[in-house]
């Protein structure tokens, strides 16, 4: 089936609840594998021989394959059956976590963690394709429904593999997951549609294509920079607060951490309310609030005194508020860039996430800085900036 077929038989039916929901489970589950290895960097690192000065690696490896694959793989979408591309890609993160599991010292390691990162671009394959599935009238709802399942698999990845490894071990994290993505694979072998692209052109100029968009597309420019804003607040906060929380300050156990971490997952409703507000057309007024909520997250976490109980509930209670404003403008550029057109929207996404994340990389790494230099106060200030530079820009929309 051709893609302006699918695209026309679109307009007459909606996606299935059954579909939506696969496709939600598929996005957060692979989504997850890019973030396990973050709260283990420690145990990782001390069993596989790592410097403390190369323990950083241990998550940079799987951004950088990440965002490789972002830039490489998904535009691939505009070009290859849709389908076989996914199941492609999570059979690539699924070597990277059995390797990554069977890793004997560091250099393997690195290695998997590359793949799995590389491999975990099929959930930016997965989103255009429900957008395909949609129907204009509820393409909203239906990617914000998508995007839900995908949100949760990245909250709820850290303390997932904490949990895990404080029952049994580090490699465990890696050998379910793997299990998870072999089960994932044949489901969505048999529950998927076909889906071809129509795009007559080779990868090389399917490639070069991606510059023209970047530099022709005001929509995905500015939906783009929108959301490097929110996401580097989103990486910075979540890089410093387990730093703040294990401190001398609060003292909580990687459990309680844990438990913090869970605590952000109430924000991932956003994403199907974003998803139906961007249908109804309120998207302006959406994004203006989505940015606020980020921005205010960081300033009242300064309300009540370091350390006390009242300020981790109101830590926490910022955290759901950060974690509610991402993912709703997450929800909403997607939305406004795959109304652009069918052809290219595989292309058009990887750009998209690609120049976020770029963004949330240069928000862990201010946020780094940040914390040595000024702690908790000159951090949060910098969290609160992020935003801020997004709503004045947005202001001249």
């Amino acid at each position: 089936m051709t893609d302006t077929t699918l695209e026309r038989l679109s307009e007459r039916r909606t996606v299935s609840t059954g579909m939506t929901f696969l496709l939600a489970v598929a996005c957060g589950l692979i989504a997850a594998n890019i973030y396990y290895a973050q709260p283990l960097a420690g145990p990782i690192g001390e069993a596989l021989g790592f410097s403390p000065q190369a323990t950083g690696l241990i998550v940079t490896l799987t951004q950088i394959g990440y965002g490789a694959g972002l830039l490489l793989l998904v535009p691939l979408g505009d070009l290859v059956e849709n389908r076989r591309l996914t199941l492609a890609m999570i059979g690539v993160a699924t070597l990277g976590l059995l390797g990554a599991a069977l890793s004997p010292h560091a250099l393997p390691f690195l290695l998997a963690s590359l793949f799995i990162g590389l491999g975990s671009v099929a959930v930016q394959v997965l989103v255009p394709y429900a957008a395909h599935l949609a129907p204009e009238a509820t393409r909203g709802r239906v990617v914000g429904n998508v995007m839900s399942g995908l949100m949760l698999g990245i909250m709820l990845a850290r303390p997932v593999s904490s949990f895990i490894a404080e029952l049994s071990s580090w490699q465990t994290v890696f050998f379910v997951s793997a299990a998870a993505m072999i089960v994932l694979a044949l489901v969505l072998h048999r529950a998927l549609p076909p889906r071809v692209p129509t795009t007559k052109s080779g990868y090389g100029e399917l490639l070069a294509s991606m510059a023209k968009l970047a530099m022709t597309t005001p929509i995905l420019q500015r939906r783009a920079f929108y959301h490097a804003c929110l996401f580097g607040a989103f990486s910075l906060f979540w890089t410093i607060t387990p730093l703040l929380l294990a401190g001398p300050e609060f003292r909580l156990s990687q459990g309680g951490i844990a438990l913090f971490a869970l605590a952000g997952v109430a924000g991932a409703v956003a994403a199907p309310i974003a998803g139906r507000v961007a249908d109804r057309g309120w998207t302006r007024p959406a994004t203006a609030f989505a940015m606020l909520a980020v921005a205010g997250a960081f300033p009242i976490t300064h309300v009540a005194p370091a350390g006390s109980e009242l300020a981790l509930g109101i830590l926490t209670a910022a955290a759901i508020v950060l974690d509610f404003g991402v993912a709703a403008n997450l929800t909403l550029g997607q939305r406004a860039i795959f109304a652009l057109g069918a052809e290219f929207r595989s292309r058009l996404n990887g750009l998209y996430m690609a120049i976020f994340f770029a963004g949330g990389a240069i928000g862990s790494a201010l946020g780094g800085w940040a914390y040595a230099q000024g702690g908790w106060t000159l951090t949060s200030w910098i969290g609160f900036a992020l935003p801020m530079a997004a709503l004045v820009y947005f202001a001249t929309e």
